[in-house]
């Protein structure tokens, strides 16, 4: 299952608006133990990797069951981060330090969803 974006899934987020903002959904089905760990990766990305990049947490929670959904689609947590730029998230993710970090949330993930998103035009907009 994936759990981290490769080279090539950066490079096309890039090419869409590399200037533009975006909030980035995060999906999490952790591993069996692996709340600790991801725990672990988010204090360092609020503390320190966040701020250095312009982000911010716009919403963190624990998935209950799917209401509408398929068998096997609930999620274990989701969260919300707006960046405010395509370019600010990848240059996050290319930093070393980040790199160090991260290997706490691959351990943690059995699955995960990273999709970028766009605010519509305005509110409750639907073009």
């Amino acid at each position: 299952m994936a759990v981290d974006p490769t080279g090539r899934d950066l490079k096309g987020f890039l090419a869409a608006d590399p200037d533009a903002p975006v909030v980035m959904l995060n999906l999490l089905r952790f591993a069996e133990g692996g709340r600790e760990s991801y725990e672990r990766y988010a204090a360092a990305l609020r503390e320190t990797f966040l701020p250095r990049y312009g982000g911010e947490v716009l919403y963190a929670g624990d998935g209950g069951p799917a209401l509408v959904a398929e068998e096997g689609q609930a999620w274990d947590a989701v969260l919300l981060v707006h960046y405010p730029s395509r370019t600010a998230f990848s240059r996050m993710v290319a930093d070393p330090e980040y790199q160090e970090v991260t290997r706490w949330r691959t351990m943690a993930l059995r699955e995960a969803v990273l999709q970028p998103t766009v605010a519509w035009a305005g509110p409750g907009s639907t073009e």
